[in-house]
């Protein structure tokens, strides 16, 4: 018989294998990328210290009145231009990107694509 494939447990473990290869630093963080169905996420780690440097999700106040679905390409697109900001006033320029186990298509690509245009290097 055929076994249910589980999404969910496939893409933790795609997740553990990057995130074994690359690691976030004070000079040049991580961009942490999470995607449900009705929402988008996006986080700048430091691994070394353990700690949050910036955040940027479909939820935030700032976001949430211009958006009208946070699940879409554009609130994708939104957030990665807000994380690219908020990334500028703290003076980072240079991120190492992780994609959390997702497919590099879609939301995840749109945020990626209006970090990079916003600024943000990698």
């Amino acid at each position: 018989m055929f076994k249910k494939v589980d999404r969910k447990a496939s893409r933790q473990k795609k997740q553990m294998s990057i995130r074994n290869k690359i690691s976030g630093t004070p000079e040049r963080p991580r961009l942490s990328v999470f995607r449900s169905n009705t929402n988008i996420f996006a986080q700048l780690i430091d691994d070394v210290n353990g700690v949050t440097l910036v955040s940027a999700s479909t939820i935030d106040k700032a976001l949430k009145g211009s958006i009208a679905n946070g699940g879409n390409i554009e609130a994708a697109k939104a957030v990665g231009k807000a994380i690219a900001e908020r990334a500028k006033e703290k003076g980072i320029d240079a991120i190492v990107f992780d994609r959390s186990g997702y497919k590099y298509t879609g939301r995840v690509a749109a945020l990626a694509d209006a970090a990079r245009e916003a600024g943000l290097s990698f």
